[in-house]
């Protein structure tokens, strides 16, 4: 008996399970597993004969795949904001730029899509979230705090409350910086990106409730 056949017997013996009950056992010498009754290499409790294990069945490795960022196809999107909620419309844009959409997504690479969003200043805010919610920036100086009213954003750049919005919808670092890069915003019908020939995107989910 060699010094490994004697470590499982050893093994068994302490756990007081017979040889031939089912288990899962583990090979150092190969990066598998076998499933099934008894011991995969035919080995039965001392005195017995050894028989070969019935309805075995060997798992493998399953290796992870990680999307690689050259092998990414990024399609282009264009999004008509037209009687769309800003924060639901933001949620799904969003979720396109980091390419949740996508069946190999992965949290650590940028596997989204570009998104052309238009008509950004027919966008609508429900409740009174015009007047009470505010957009905060800061000069870097002492007192140099200002704030701006989403009424006002909205009248005046809506474009950049769009691009606010769907910004604190992505990670806050160097990712996230290069996902909100692919989104393009026009408070107008018109975008210069006709040459990638965008495909539309519906969200009836972002549609005002009623």
């Amino acid at each position: 008996m060699t010094s490994q056949e004697r470590l499982w017997r050893n093994r068994a013996a302490a756990n007081q399970k017979p040889w031939n009950s089912a288990a899962c056992w583990a090979f150092p010498q190969a990066l598998s597993w076998y499933v099934g009754p008894g011991d995969p290499r035919g080995l039965s409790q001392p005195g017995t004969a050894s028989s070969a294990p019935t309805r075995q069945r060997k798992i493998g490795l399953v290796r992870t795949f990680s999307p690689k960022v050259n092998e990414i196809q990024r399609a282009w999107y264009v999004v008509d904001a037209d009687g769309l909620v800003l924060g639901r419309l933001a949620s799904e844009v969003a979720a396109v730029l980091r390419g949740k959409r996508r069946p190999y997504f992965a949290p650590h690479v940028d596997t989204g899509d570009n998104v052309i969003v238009v008509n950004a200043d027919k966008i609508v805010l429900t409740s009174n979230k015009a007047e009470a919610k505010m957009a905060y920036r800061h000069s870097g100086y002492p007192g140099g705090l200002r704030s701006t009213s989403y009424a006002t954003l909205l009248d005046e750049e809506p474009a950049e409350l769009i691009r606010r919005s769907v910004r604190g919808m992505l990670p806050k670092n160097t990712l996230g910086r290069q996902q909100l890069s692919k989104l393009h915003v026009y408070a107008g019908p018109e975008h210069p990106h006709a040459a990638q020939k965008p495909e539309p995107l519906d969200l009836p989910e972002a549609k005002r409730a009623g």
